[in-house]
């Protein structure tokens, strides 16, 4: 057996995020075995004792805290695990890097350009590793479609589009804010879809197509005041409820984005397509094993769409799992991403998304805030 060295985790925040990520630490020992790191559940943080007490319990965990601050303070902790609320992402990451913690942080990174700004100064002063929970890179198909565009198998690429649809908020009745809610309040989240569903979608296209140029955007927020969890008081809601925009990528590309929380009959539709010189693919996570691929090239009389079953071992991170023909869930993409981040470990290289990745996200996103709200065309600043 591998001589390995201990990673020390301590998770902040026990909610669905949580159960994801301790998900991730707890298998990847098992299908990634020549891993030079494994990861220990050193504690978890959350506010609540009784829930942090029965979720240490239930994944695993050594010890708790109340405090994210005291376990930060901890010496046998080596990173910080951020699934928290937006509004906590900030504070919670300078004060890791300050103490020297290593930090994977739950995404949009922050609630605007500002915070995030300060999140990558604090990382670049301190010099600590971090990392971005952008999962849906880890998805073997999506992977693979990195992969085809890099190989110049598309070509010029002309068109990105992509959405991402649920139907959950459709209830007037629906109060906003407190614990489970949170995403609907502007103040915690800092957006509504846009921050929740379209920068997954936005890094995803950045990493696959380059770099976002400008936008046109705009929003909606279909139901104006709802009551506030907290406080029992009817308040405006200031969160966008629909979000779409195009734009520019800085390979002369166009782009075409879509999120709701309105779209009925959709949980989680995300979904993106490709169209370059040579051929097209598209993917949808409710087939998230399969990639859609057209290839001009192709003799005339079987010219067509192709689905290709990402499940051979030759493919994307596939050779980990079972034989061909068995897929893999939305769960992987985590576990997947826990084994990147400890294989970064080795060979010192950075872990894509890291901070300054995802703040080139949020450069996008506030471009889009900003274009919806003057209803013209913003600049994003990205120049890669």
């Amino acid at each position: 057996m591998k001589n390995t060295k201990e990673l020390r985790i301590g998770l902040i925040g026990c909610g669905f995020m949580g159960r994801t990520h301790s998900n991730g630490y707890k298998r990847v020992g098992d299908f990634f075995p020549e891993l030079g790191y494994r990861p220990v559940l050193q504690a978890v943080c959350a506010r609540n004792e009784e829930k942090v007490k029965a979720f240490a319990e239930q994944w695993g965990y050594k010890s708790v805290e109340t405090d994210w601050k005291k376990m930060i303070e901890r010496d046998d902790i080596d990173a910080i695990d951020i699934c928290t609320p937006n509004d906590t992402h900030a504070e919670i990451s300078i004060a890791a890097a300050a103490a020297g913690k290593m930090i994977l942080c739950e995404k949009p990174i922050a609630r605007n350009l500002a915070e995030s700004q300060k999140m990558v100064d604090a990382i670049e002063k301190a010099g600590t590793k971090t990392t971005v929970w952008y999962n849906y890179r880890r998805l073997p198909a999506v992977t693979l479609a990195k992969q085809l565009i890099d190989s110049g198998k598309l070509g010029k690429i002309f068109h990105y589009r992509a959405n991402f649809l649920q139907d959950w908020t459709i209830n007037a009745n629906l109060p906003q804010g407190g614990e489970g809610l949170w995403r609907m309040d502007a103040a915690v989240s800092g957006s509504g879809v846009l921050g929740d569903l379209l920068s997954h979608c936005i890094d995803t296209a950045m990493w696959l197509n380059g770099g976002i140029k400008d936008v046109s955007a705009m929003t909606e927020t279909f139901i104006k005041e709802r009551v506030h969890q907290l406080t029992g008081k009817v308040q405006q809601v200031t969160i966008d409820d629909a979000c779409a925009f195009m734009c520019h990528f800085n390979n002369g590309s166009l782009g075409l984005f879509e999120s709701t929380r309105y779209a009925r009959g959709h949980k989680a539709l995300y979904t993106f397509e490709i169209n370059g010189e040579h051929a097209s693919i598209r993917w949808d996570l409710h087939d998230l094993n399969r990639l859609e691929y057209f290839d001009n090239a192709d003799e005339g009389i079987v010219k067509g769409w192709r689905s290709i079953h990402v499940t051979d071992g030759d493919q994307p991170y596939m050779s980990k799992w079972w034989v061909p023909g068995l897929g893999i869930g939305y769960e992987h993409s985590f576990v997947h991403q826990v084994a990147d981040f400890l294989k970064s470990l080795e060979t010192g290289e950075p872990c894509s998304p890291t901070f300054l990745d995802a703040h080139q996200t949020e450069k996008v996103c506030q471009a889009v805030s900003d274009s919806a709200n003057s209803g013209s065309w913003k600049q994003t600043g990205v120049n890669f």
